[in-house]
């Protein structure tokens, strides 16, 4: 994996690797961070990103996207059509698919993904 991986950004600096739109994923993603925004406005809640990686046999593999809490114990994506990567989905006749088109494939691997709890243990860090 990358050690210079510092800001969801960053992952647009890993070498694009080609998927499959609907495969079955190649790759165990893991943990990298996440990162906590307060605004100090107690009527905003808090919200920030959160970072996973992993390795396949063409490459490293890496997602990020922004969350928010929503209410105590619940937290969501803060927008499912905005997640960032160096996956490149290609379609059944070999395009590489829009990053609309790529959204819905992304999102299946985000929800098989235990990100929830682990943004619920950054939170929980954060107010201790």
């Amino acid at each position: 994996m990358p050690a210079t991986l510092v800001t969801p950004w960053s992952l647009r600096a890993w070498p694009p690797l080609l998927w499959q739109a609907g495969e079955p994923a190649r790759v165990r993603f893991h943990h990298l961070g996440t990162r906590i925004t307060f605004t100090g406005d107690p009527l905003t809640p808090p919200a920030g990103q959160t970072i996973w990686a992993g390795s396949a046999a063409e490459g490293e593999a890496g997602m990020a996207w922004d969350w928010v809490l929503i209410t105590r114990g619940v937290v969501a994506m803060a927008d499912p059509m905005s997640v960032i990567s160096n996956l490149r989905l290609v379609g059944d006749q070999g395009e590489v698919l829009t990053a609309q088109q790529s959204a819905r494939f992304l999102n299946e691997i985000v929800r098989a993904l235990p990100w929830q709890s682990e943004v619920q243990r950054a939170l929980g860090e954060r107010t201790h």
